[in-house]
């Protein structure tokens, strides 16, 4: 399953990780250490302020792109795992694989459907019971319904 990777790929992959490093973290530090120190050799020039402030720029830039490109990568394998534990359970609703596709409207809808859920759920003794919006509002209205006519017995 395992395709080679292209060229981009296996960079982005190892400037990622080199860069995430504490060796990368302390060569930061120490040219930034490196640079102030040499501050009242070079009189405080503006020659001397642009080199820090050009390569910080440059490599900021630059990493924009990589975390973009590591994030992508990452949120695309989360979904496909959530995608793939949805299928394979019994119990939840088909409904939610490849959500992320959907419109901001469409995923507040679905989120207010959950709201319910939750709350359906907050009226239950097991929180096992149910696994979806369809069946708890199902079990609910069940058990209103043999609630009130319990309640009716009573009185």
């Amino acid at each position: 399953m395992a395709k080679k990777k292209n060229l981009f790929e296996r960079f982005a992959n190892w400037a990622t990780t080199a860069t995430g490093s504490s060796a990368a973290f302390i060569v930061a530090a120490l040219t930034v250490f490196i640079w102030a120190v040499t501050g009242p050799v070079f009189h405080y020039s503006e020659t001397w302020q642009l080199i820090i402030n050009t390569g910080t720029t440059i490599i900021t830039f630059l990493m924009v792109f990589l975390i973009q490109k590591s994030q992508n990568k990452d949120s695309k394998a989360i979904h496909l795992k959530l995608n793939e534990l949805i299928a394979s359970h019994e119990g939840t609703s088909n409904r939610m694989v490849d959500i992320e596709n959907l419109t901001e409207e469409e995923l507040d809808r679905i989120h207010k459907f959950y709201i319910r859920l939750s709350a359906l759920a907050e009226k239950e003794n097991d929180i096992t019971c149910t696994h979806s919006i369809d069946a708890a509002e199902e079990n609910q209205s069940l058990k209103s319904s043999r609630h009130s006519k319990h309640r009716c017995m009573l009185f």
